[in-house]
C-alpha cells in the first residue's frame, strides 16, 4: 500500500518541478510520470523491507 501512495506523491512532485522550470504540459506529464515511477518503486521496496523486518506474513 505504500507504493501507490509514494507514486501519487511522486507524480505531484514531478509535475510541480516541471512547472517551476517553465515546462509545457507534455513536459510536466513526462516529469510527473518519471517521478511517479521512481517514487513508486522506492515505496514498493520500502514496503517489502518493512514487511520483512516487522515480520508481517
Amino acid at each position: 500500500m505504500i507504493g501507490p501512495i509514494f507514486g501519487i506523491v511522486g507524480f505531484l512532485c514531478g509535475y510541480y518541478v516541471a512547472r517551476q522550470r517553465g515546462g509545457k504540459p507534455l513536459d510536466r506529464l513526462q516529469y510527473a510520470a518519471g517521478f511517479a515511477i521512481a517514487f513508486g518503486l522506492f515505496g514498493t521496496l520500502l514496503g517489502i523491507a518493512l514487511a520483512r523486518f516487522l515480520g508481517a506474513a
